[in-house]
């Protein structure tokens, strides 16, 4: 690989400089959209005088004037797996008259219904369920950090650490920016995210490791990263291409209720082999320059300081 990526590193801090404090600035400013399962909701259980699919359902949904696009359609008493006479939809609170005004319109449009049951309920995700979710993800930081500690130094999972927080930053940013729907699946899709930015550093890491030991010790702490990049940006460029054409086959071609979770992915993913890459490295090249000085520079410089000498001590035989 000719293009150095850590030669660039100030490029590449800047960047996501740029992008992190865009996306706290969104974050504060404009919070996030939680969906029903985080704020509870009105279900509507209705029953149709004949046989309806989700598709026709949303469609309805969708064009309410109560914008209600974050509605969960769920066939019940299913028959046929694609339609069903009985549907059960989990909408925002909604008042009463708003509730009958939804049912009005699904009766008018899909060829008449009744309405089973009405009901408010509350989070499915609770603020306890929310602290547990928080601190378990505090705890699976801290495991993470002891085992790269562990395997590799306390540098290299402190800057994997930083990597992964970019990654959350990032997908947060862009859900707060757009305003688009946290559900249920969104922890899942986020807890995805941080194996697969974790799996990527290890990779890359594992190299520098690898090459510490086989590269001269006149050799930089650049050129280690550098190398240990193009050793291994062909398998990181062939598991994103993978999981990318997985993800983007889930959120073009699947349901409305998987496309956020699909999203999360498809952001996380391509920050997280961004950050693997680029800041990752290029942070700890930085780091042990400052700290240990620049690799190879010293030992250059003893191996001068040495040559010299024995150079002196012949010149002194020869004048004796």
């Amino acid at each position: 690989m000719s293009f150095e990526i850590v030669k660039h590193r100030k490029w590449w801090f800047s960047l996501s400089a740029i992008l992190v404090i865009l996306s706290l600035i969104s974050i504060f400013v404009h919070g996030f959209n939680f969906g029903i399962d985080y704020t509870g909701g009105t279900i509507l259980d209705m029953k149709f005088k004949q046989a309806v699919t989700v598709a026709q359902v949303r469609d309805v949904v969708d064009r309410s004037s109560l914008h209600l696009g974050n509605t969960v359609i769920q066939l019940s008493g299913v028959t046929d797996q694609s339609s069903s006479k009985e549907v059960m939809l989990r909408m925002r609170n909604l008042t009463t008259d708003e509730s009958k005004a939804v049912a009005q319109e699904l009766n008018v449009k899909l060829g008449g219904a009744e309405v089973k049951r009405t009901e408010s309920v509350g989070a499915v995700i609770g603020s306890e369920v929310t602290k547990n979710a928080i601190l378990n993800l505090a705890v699976a930081f801290i495991a993470l950090a002891l085992y790269i500690s562990f395997r590799f130094e306390y540098k290299i999972a402190i800057s994997a650490i930083v990597s992964i927080l970019h990654d959350l930053i990032m997908v947060l940013g862009v859900f707060s920016f757009f305003h688009l729907e946290i559900d249920a699946s969104f922890l899942a899709a986020i807890l995805t995210v941080i194996g697969y930015s974790m799996n990527e550093a290890v990779v890359i890491f594992d190299r520098v490791r690898e090459n510490t030991r086989t590269h001269r010790r006149t050799d930089s702490y650049e050129k280690l990263a550098h190398d240990s990049i193009a050793q291994s940006i062909h398998r990181s460029f062939y598991t994103l291409a993978t999981v990318l054409f997985a993800c983007g086959a889930l959120h073009f071609f699947g349901g409305e209720s998987t496309k956020n979770f699909s999203l999360v992915m498809l952001i996380g993913f391509i920050s997280g082999a961004y950050s693997s890459i680029c800041v990752d490295t290029s942070l700890w090249v930085v780091w042990k320059n400052r700290t240990n000085g620049v690799r190879g520079s010293h030992v250059a410089h003893k191996v001068v300081e040495e040559k010299e000498t024995d150079e002196w001590e012949e010149w002194e035989d020869m004048d004796e």
